[in-house]
């Protein structure tokens, strides 16, 4: 079980250190650069990038769940 939580971690790890990058800053970021500064500023967010913020966000609580399961699977290993 620690093994599946943990192979978890590192994939949504590497996925929320890849959909943090592509999210647009100031500059435009990574996101500009596939496409995503097409829209125009007075139109507000794009349904790309709406999209990447649940995706974003998703990823991020599969990853803190992660996170508190495997601190409680490495508690209860220790202590039996």
């Amino acid at each position: 079980m620690t093994i599946a939580v943990s192979t978890v971690l590192v994939v949504t790890s590497l996925a929320l250190i890849l959909l943090i990058l592509l999210h647009r800053g100031k500059g435009g970021g990574l996101s500009s650069m596939f496409g995503g500064g097409v829209s125009s500023n007075l139109s507000g967010s794009s349904v790309a990038e709406k999209n990447l913020d649940r995706i974003t966000i998703a990823t991020g609580v599969i990853w803190f769940a992660c996170i508190v399961t495997l601190g409680l699977l490495l508690k209860t290993t220790a202590g039996a």
